[in-house]
């Protein structure tokens, strides 16, 4: 087992001993059922007080992260307790992770250090980049996020993302990933963002009301195509969809007579008043989660590293 003590560390010797025998145990270095050095034996190696390895090795015990055996010794327990891990044992084990990863990787502790050193002096990103070629997919992907994070949020297609990217949090659509990589610099990180499920969003309209005209408004052909064959596939008559191109003059003409309007987000907008707008969201709801994971990063960063 590889252990560090920093001496004279406002962090007590007995308490860098319990961490670093957890997060062992959580990075799965200490297997279950293994065997921990002996105090004694700890304490040579380490030039350590005994009565500090005991005092931690009691801790570990109370905690349950350890069985201590009579005659035997002290072992890592079979199962992990359940007790939610405090922010700062929380922020360690990431830390231990990443330098895990890197040794995997082959990756020096000093190329790490400097790595680290540029990306903390880097000047956080302000806004998400939506890159994406199609612009009315893009306007209504934007109108999504939005809604969803306080968060600045542009966007551009390939031939300019290259530019765009300082000082932004590129975000990409599934079917894009590997278009965009090809477009911007190795190692630029993506995130990808995930459709919304058809069948979850049309819950609400299931089963299908008989005899209930209502409209289809985008300025994304793709949209109007998928949102006729989803209603007509649960059960709306194709005669009672009125679908509206809202690239076209006088698209709006007649939408308040119908009972509702589905469409995106962005064309909701743009509907006259009247009209019941059903908003279509494309964005997954576990992609509005990491959207919104992604701006409490950036809004409270480690500042204890």
């Amino acid at each position: 087992m590889q252990l560090w003590f920093a001496r004279g560390s406002e962090v007590s010797i007995r308490q860098q001993l319990v961490a670093q025998v957890v997060l062992g145990i959580l990075g799965d270095d200490l297997a279950p059922g293994q065997r921990l050095p002996s105090t004694r034996e700890l304490a040579r190696r380490f030039h350590l007080h005994p009565n500090t390895v005991s005092a931690g090795y009691r801790q570990l015990a109370r905690e349950r992260w350890v069985g201590q055996r009579r005659g035997s010794g002290v072992f890592v327990r079979t199962s992990k307790p359940e007790t939610p891990l405090s922010s700062a044992l929380a922020l360690d084990q990431m830390i231990a992770s990443l330098f895990r990863s890197a040794r995997k990787q082959g990756i020096s502790l000093p190329a790490l250090r400097a790595g680290l050193r540029q990306w903390l002096e880097l000047q956080p990103p302000d806004h998400f980049l939506l890159i994406e070629p199609d612009v009315e997919l893009r306007r209504i992907v934007v109108a999504d996020m939005e809604q969803a994070v306080s968060f600045a949020v542009q966007s551009c297609g390939l031939e300019d993302c290259s530019q765009a990217l300082e000082g932004s949090i590129p975000v990409v659509l599934p079917n894009r990933l590997e278009t965009v990589r090809k477009a911007v610099s190795d190692g630029t990180d993506l995130l990808t963002l995930r459709f919304r499920s058809v069948p979850s969003s049309l819950g609400e309209w299931l089963p299908a009301p008989s005899g209930t005209l209502v409209s289809i408004a985008s300025r994304w052909p793709d949209f109007l195509k998928l949102a006729h064959t989803m209603l007509s596939a649960a059960g709306f008559h194709p005669d009672s969809l009125v679908s509206r191109d809202a690239r076209n003059t006088n698209w709006q003409r007649g939408l308040n007579q119908t009972a509702a309007v589905i469409c995106d987000s962005a064309t909701a907008k743009d509907l006259p008043a009247g009209c019941r707008a059903i908003p279509f969201s494309l964005l997954a709801e576990s992609s509005v989660d990491e959207l919104r994971r992604y701006v409490e990063f950036v809004s409270k960063p480690i500042e204890s590293l």
